[in-house]
This record gives structure tokens, sequence and C-alpha cells, in this order.
């Protein structure tokens, strides 16, 4: 495994552990541990910068899917501190996952993201557009 790739993996992991944070406070050290200060997140109906509006956006997908968490569906590709993956939104009771999709995200110097576009590839008919 390249210096990259481990780079690339560690961003990947801190990223999905904020998302499958429910906690307010874990969650603020969880963000703050996966995005640079001035990070951002765009997805189709987000467009979000720094560590307390990113919460935001993550406390609201939990709020619309409880019991649902993130996981990482394949490897990560990346190159030059820029790196992609798909994901799929689990329901935690039955295994299933209704929303899928890929993200692209941009490191700081430091390693943690400082942009993440967002893709939706799956979303179920009738739910609203925007998981995340």
């Amino acid at each position: 495994m390249s210096a990259d790739t481990a780079r690339h993996e560690t961003a990947v992991a801190r990223y999905f552990e904020a998302w499958n944070t429910n906690d307010p406070q874990a969650l603020a050290k969880a963000v703050a541990a996966a995005w640079a200060g001035d990070g951002s997140y765009t997805d189709p109906l987000a467009d979000v910068s720094g560590h307390e509006q990113i919460a935001a956006v993550i406390a609201g997908a939990h709020e619309q899917f409880p019991g649902f968490s993130f996981r990482l569906s394949g490897a990560v590709d990346g190159h030059h501190g820029i790196a992609r993956f798909a994901w799929e939104l689990v329901n935690e009771a039955d295994g299933s996952a209704p929303v899928a999709g890929f993200d692209v995200i941009t490191l700081a110097d430091d390693g943690r993201i400082r942009a993440v576009l967002g893709f939706l590839d799956r979303v179920p008919a009738g739910a609203a557009p925007n998981p995340r």
C-alpha cells in the first residue's frame, strides 16, 4: 500500500466515522477530525462549509433515516490528494441499502478533508432526494 493510498483510506475511514456518529458532542469531534476547519460538503441539496454546518447536515441525515448507517461500498480510489469512493445507506435492522451514491474528496496537507462532492446513484421512490 502506498503512502497516498493509506492517506486516502484513513481520510475516508474518518469520514464514515463522522457520518455514523449520533451523539452531538462525539459528532463535533468526529467532524473536526475528518474535515479541515474550512472544509466543505456539497451534494445535490446541501452546500455547506465549516464544522458546524457539516455536523448539522450529518445530524439531519440521522433524523431523516433513524436506524441507518453509512458504509463503504467497494475500494477507495485516489491520486494526488483526491479520492473517490462509493457508499450505501444501510438499514441496521434488515441490511437493506435503499440509498447509494459516491463521493469525491480532496484532502488538505494535514490529511483532513478540504472538500466533498457527493452524488446520489440510488434513492427510493418517494424519498427525499437528499438523504445526507
